[in-house]
């Protein structure tokens, strides 16, 4: 049986199993979508909401997810998790995995304000990562080229810099690494300016165009990037979408197929440049699949575990990308959000 679980893990944990056992993705995803819910609640509101029986009454929240909310908050074991860990026994050791390293992570290295296309300000994410138990978070807003998802200029980041140092005064000894994630031109540059990108912590790479690219052209343009010395985490790098998404201003974006590259000359790069390969989190990208993340795993790779989240309570996806690196083999050790601040800091400063 499992030890006593927060609300929102105890709703992943029933997810993780019933997606293991194979289980429909609606029931998976109501356990999740319950769990993302629960944290993005201000303090004090659960309570409220138990108490004045009207927590099924919000959006994402049904009679099931509804009672493994109480009962975990009451400090019991919900009566459908206990049931799933009895009848899913063998799976039981797995979960156990997947939350132990879970619990390694010190930090997120991609995360996304109302500055560019999130939709909390960077204070909210801030103290939904600092609620998690992270001692770090990565604002990692997007590149000027971006323009359907409002990406920063250099002026306003040189703003978005001088508000991260006064929120980090505040919140110490949290913090919150200054950053982007920087588009990939078709020429394999990054989208800002040599001077701003060196005075940031770190700098996620991302390809956000041209995805549809004859392979060759697209490992090129991956290959340019990853040898940049101002890139630190290759972001989500087949850029493929499992599920439709809605997006600002009602616009709704179509499953997309992985990008063609050749994922070992990509891989190999980031081990010879010290590029860690970001398990991306959203359940719609999930990105990179298995069995490139095992090939990613035998070259050598360093990785970082992200939410790419934008939103405070998507910042406990993690726990998605934590599935797939038990599920592949992937070291503790070679996961760089794992590491302190101040490690994390000499690794992209080298």
């Amino acid at each position: 049986m499992t030890t006593l679980l927060t609300p929102a893990a105890a709703l992943r944990r029933i997810a993780f199993l019933l997606e293991r056992a194979r289980e429909p993705t609606h029931r998976v995803s109501a356990f999740r979508t319950a769990a993302a819910v629960v944290d993005s609640l201000p303090e004090g509101e659960l309570d409220r909401r138990i108490r004045t029986r009207t927590l099924t009454d919000l959006r994402g929240i049904g009679p099931k997810t509804g009672a493994a909310i109480v009962q975990a908050h009451a400090g019991e074991v919900p009566e459908y998790l206990a049931r799933l860990e009895e009848a899913l026994s063998e799976l039981v050791p797995l979960a156990d995995d997947v939350a132990e390293f879970r619990a390694t992570l010190r930090g997120d290295l991609h995360t996304h304000s109302d500055w560019s296309d999130g939709g909390s300000p960077i204070r909210e994410m801030a103290e939904a990562a600092i609620a998690l138990g992270h001692e770090y978070m990565a604002l990692t807003d997007h590149s000027p080229r971006l323009t359907v998802a409002n990406g920063l200029t250099a002026a306003r980041l040189e703003r978005q810099l001088d508000v991260v140092a006064e929120l980090n005064e505040e919140l110490s000894p949290f913090r919150i690494l200054t950053g982007i994630e920087c588009d990939i031109h078709l020429d394999g540059s990054l989208d800002q300016t040599d001077e701003l990108l060196g005075r940031l912590d770190v700098v996620v790479a991302s390809v956000h165009s041209d995805l549809r690219a004859e392979s060759a052209v697209m490992t090129e343009r991956m290959l340019a990037a990853v040898a940049n010395p101002h890139t630190d985490v290759l972001g989500h790098c087949t850029g493929r979408l499992l599920v439709p998404r809605e997006q600002r201003e009602g616009r709704r974006q179509r499953p997309r197929p992985e990008s063609a590259f050749d994922a070992e000359a990509v891989f190999s790069a980031c081990v010879e440049h010290g590029t860690a390969v970001e398990i991306n989190s959203r359940p719609e990208r999930l990105d990179p699949p298995l069995r490139l993340l095992a090939l990613a795993v035998e070259l050598g790779c360093q990785f970082s575990i992200d939410t790419d989240a934008h939103a405070p309570g998507q910042l406990d996806w993690q726990s998605n990308g934590c599935e797939r690196a038990v599920e592949t083999g992937v070291d503790v050790d070679r996961v760089v959000n794992t590491w302190t601040a101040d490690e994390l800091l000499d690794w992209t400063t080298a």
